[in-house]
């Protein structure tokens, strides 16, 4: 009787790995973290115009380190919108959808790593020293009266930024689950520069 053999099943790399493999070769644990929350960015959460930004402000001290990247996109819809501006918004008439799309910046981590005020405090820094060019094709199309709406938006827009009537600047942190067990999964925090003025409803 012949014998039969059954070929043990190939374990093919994911996706995510091979990427991980190709980007970070170096074996450096902040890059593959960064690598994994920008995969996950770009093709479960759907953000483009991504980017990468290397820090190159110094560590302030081995039990802070500066933050050594953000990452920075463009999400299909708004993550954040502060009460006040959704109020203003209504009695505008101004719907999400009519609004340019919105840069975030994003900080890499993961689960288990320390953080400390003076930490969270660089990378906003690090983050307000970054310029971008505004995208001006990717800007809705709509009528004049919606135009002057919007205009009017984002001149109070400035302003309720200079004295954060509509809150601090902010960005998400991503936490990585990397620990025994842990299936990759990827959670993000709003995160706000400052501290935040209590509502009173």
């Amino acid at each position: 009787m012949p014998s039969t053999q059954t070929a043990a099943p190939s374990t093919e790399p994911s996706a995510l790995t091979k990427l991980i493999e190709t980007v970070s070769a170096s074996g450096n644990p902040v890059e593959a973290t960064t690598i994994q929350i920008l995969h996950n960015l770009q093709q479960q959460h759907l953000w483009t115009n991504m980017q990468l930004h290397h820090i190159s402000a110094p560590e302030t001290s081995p039990e802070t380190p500066a933050v050594p990247v953000l990452i920075s996109g463009v999400p299909p819809h708004r993550v954040y919108t502060h009460p006040d501006e959704q109020l203003y918004m209504l009695e505008k008439g101004i719907r999400e959808d009519d609004l340019r799309p919105e840069r975030l910046f994003v900080i890499p981590t993961a689960q288990n790593q320390s953080w400390s005020l003076r930490r969270m405090a660089s990378a906003f820094d690090a983050m307000s020293g970054i310029e971008f060019v505004e995208d001006k094709e990717s800007l809705p199309e709509v009528d004049v009266e919606m135009t002057k709406k919007l205009d009017q938006y984002y001149e109070k827009r400035e302003e309720a930024i200079a004295t954060k009537e509509w809150g601090s600047t902010r960005m998400l942190l991503a936490m990585v689950d990397k620990n025994m067990g842990g299936d990759g999964t990827v959670v993000y925090y709003v995160v706000q520069e400052g501290e935040v003025k209590p509502r009173q409803n």
